[in-house]
């Protein structure tokens, strides 16, 4: 486990000096130690698919969770109606073009172009971190993907593709409850969410037992989480870290 410090930016006027940190993934490091310090997956780097960052995680803690009543609001919308198969990720064909074309045409439509390159999803692909890719039907037909990191203690809800016919039916929010519910049922300790920044990220905090990484520890003040991602527009600087930035000038 190697961390990496790198200047990011500042206000000296405020005495305030910002630095990033990222972490590269060696063999033998604990999976559930390194999200338990705040990282997640960086698949920007195509260099380094063993990196992850520090930021402004989300998580539920699975002990003693329950559905919530948004949450069985949006479970019946969807129960009884698919059908999912778990896949280890080693015997799942992940070269397939069909397949290929489902998450990138996901990605674009959804997210924007430049979103999800073949590039990024071929390091994401390699990264060795998935551990299974669930894959959702109704009625024979593909309705989602799900890529997964998780070891015996933890998962991660790492990215979600799915059928944009069903974007207004709340199909991506009952597919992230379903995985909740399943690590829960596995017996592991967390889930983690990704990130909460911005609005488009408040409806991940609509789950019970939700903590989120402050920078220094998790809390679970889900009031003062809704407060900050809502002003994050207004911290927003559109530059990488430098550590990064060679790499996007060698891939720019």
């Amino acid at each position: 486990m190697k961390i990496i410090t790198s200047e990011f930016a500042h206000s000296y006027r405020h005495f305030s000096f910002g630095y990033a940190d990222f972490l590269l993934h060696e063999k033998g490091d604990s999976l559930h130690k390194i999200y338990e310090r705040g990282f997640l997956p960086d698949s920007s780097v195509p260099e380094h698919s063993n990196l992850f960052y520090r930021a402004r995680s989300a998580r539920v803690k699975l002990h003693g969770w329950t559905p919530n009543s948004e949450n069985r609001r949006v479970l019946q919308k969807f129960e009884g109606k698919l059908q999912k198969k778990n896949i280890p990720f080693g015997l799942f064909n992940h070269d397939d073009k069909a397949f290929r074309s489902f998450c990138l045409t996901y990605f674009k439509n959804r997210h924007g172009e430049m979103s999800m390159p073949e590039q990024k999803f071929d390091t994401i692909m390699k990264s060795n971190l998935i551990k299974n890719i669930i894959v959702y039907y109704e009625n024979n037909n593909i309705v989602a993907y799900v890529f997964e990191v998780n070891d015996s203690t933890m998962g991660h809800y790492w990215y979600s593709f799915y059928d944009l016919s069903y974007a207004f039916q709340s199909l991506g929010m009952w597919i992230m409850i379903d995985g909740v519910r399943e690590a829960k049922k596995e017996k592991k300790k967390y889930y983690y969410l990704g990130t909460v920044y911005g609005d488009k990220a408040l409806y991940k905090t609509n789950f019970n037992n939700l903590e989120y990484w402050t920078g220094s520890a998790w809390s679970d003040d889900i009031k003062a989480l809704k407060k900050r991602s809502r002003g994050d527009n207004e911290r927003t600087f559109d530059l990488p870290a430098e550590w990064k930035e060679q790499f996007h000038k060698k891939n720019s």
